[in-house]
């Protein structure tokens, strides 16, 4: 039976309304979203062919954001225009946002729940988590000697550096050493699918990227406006994020924690809700903003904090797309974002420590609970959103006893 043609045309509605049901029902993080995105857009919906989604999967790996929410956005961009791309966005996004605004609210309101046993489940669970992140990341992008170094001089800058200085010196300097040390792959061309976006529009979205990261920061140290270092932390995370969206896990803590904004406690119980909901883990943001005891907080900064994380994503996708295909060939570009990637599993690996491990394992029940959640995640496979429900009722159940 010859193959029926490529659509590629649409509607915003229609895109929005696609995303939608994946943003009600795509559990099990970034991974398995670019799963459900192929067999919905490309097997099933057909608005590109395989080869053009595969292309498109490596761009947005290989971009700091979250891949998974860049692809979709360049799946509504290339199906529907700039409206099409908004509510590509929209519909996988919101549903998660909407759950921990609600969440977040609920804490704020009847403050018992932030000391309840299912609280302290989730921050525990939340350990699990990033532990499993962690252990597959080190397989994937620390496989030999230099990489896992790489890693290890990471995780120390992070620990001995404060927060967000030694983030940001980890990444730059294992970028660095990556594109002086690593050797590069062996990528074989390929056609890429055409996105509506010109070389000069691309050029002006990687030059807002950059002035947004150097000029928030200094805008806010001259004002000395706390709303403005709480919007430069949020944009800070979006922007920094390589090799897994659990790597915003300690940009995000150092941006609302140190200073008051969010509590350590709850900052944790939001992640570990954050894996129980559909959709992409940036929307835990959300929770952030809504929850912060700041001038921005409940609905407005639940919403501002969600767009603001995921304004540099935006711009860097679409400052990529026109020049995709002169980047991924470039070894030096490989090198670098080789010796970055194995720089944040270092960051990851320190924020395992601290402040998940610190602030969330207080005894052996405590460590017992966390090590059956890491085990039914990464040897029984239980989906995340069980393994959290468990721990919830289980964090209740201990509780309840003590």
């Amino acid at each position: 039976m010859p193959q029926q043609p490529v659509a590629t045309q649409g509607t915003a509605r229609e895109v929005f309304g696609a995303f939608l049901k994946l943003g009600l029902t795509s559990f099990g993080g970034p991974i398995a979203h670019l799963g459900y995105f192929r067999t919905e857009f490309v097997e099933r919906r057909r608005w590109l062919d395989d080869r053009s989604y595969s292309d498109l999967v490596a761009l947005c790996q290989f971009l700091p954001g979250p891949a998974s929410s860049q692809v979709g956005m360049a799946l509504g961009l290339g199906r529907a225009g700039w409206p099409g791309l908004l509510a590509a966005w929209a519909g996988f996004t919101l549903p998660s946002a909407i759950a921990l605004i609600l969440l977040a609210l609920s804490i704020t309101q009847y403050q018992h729940l932030a000391q309840a046993g299912w609280v302290h489940g989730l921050k525990i669970v939340a350990v699990a988590i990033v532990a499993q992140a962690v252990w597959g990341m080190v397989k994937s992008l620390c496989p030999d000697r230099p990489r896992a170094a790489l890693g290890f001089l990471a995780a120390l800058l992070t620990l001995v550096l404060p927060l967000a200085i030694g983030q940001v010196t980890a990444i730059a300097i294992a970028g660095l050493l990556g594109w002086w040390c690593l050797q590069p792959t062996q990528n074989s061309r390929s056609q890429a699918h055409n996105y509506p976006v010109s070389r000069r529009l691309g050029m002006a979205a990687l030059i807002a990227f950059v002035t947004l990261l150097i000029g928030l920061p200094l805008w806010a140290a001259i004002t000395g406006s706390s709303t403005l270092a709480l919007l430069e932390g949020v944009y800070r995370a979006g922007a920094l994020v390589f090799g897994g969206g659990h790597v915003v896990l300690p940009l995000l803590q150092s941006a609302v924690v140190p200073n008051g904004l969010v509590s350590n406690a709850d900052f944790l119980a939001g992640y570990g809700a954050a894996q129980a909901v559909p959709g992409p883990l940036f929307t835990f943001s959300a929770f952030l903003g809504a929850i912060s005891n700041g001038a921005l907080h409940g609905w407005a900064g639940g919403l501002v904090l969600l767009a603001v994380i995921f304004l540099p994503a935006f711009l860097i996708l679409i400052g990529a797309l026109p020049f995709w295909e002169d980047l991924r060939h470039r070894a030096s570009i490989q090198t670098a974002m080789a010796g970055i990637n194995a720089g944040v599993v270092g960051i990851l690996g320190a924020a395992l420590y601290d402040p998940l491990w610190t602030s969330a394992i207080l005894n052996k029940t405590d460590f017992g609970l966390a090590l059956l959640c890491f085990g039914l995640l990464t040897v029984g496979r239980v989906p995340p959103a069980l393994v959290v429900l468990l721990a919830g009722v289980m964090g209740w159940t201990m509780g309840m006893a003590s």
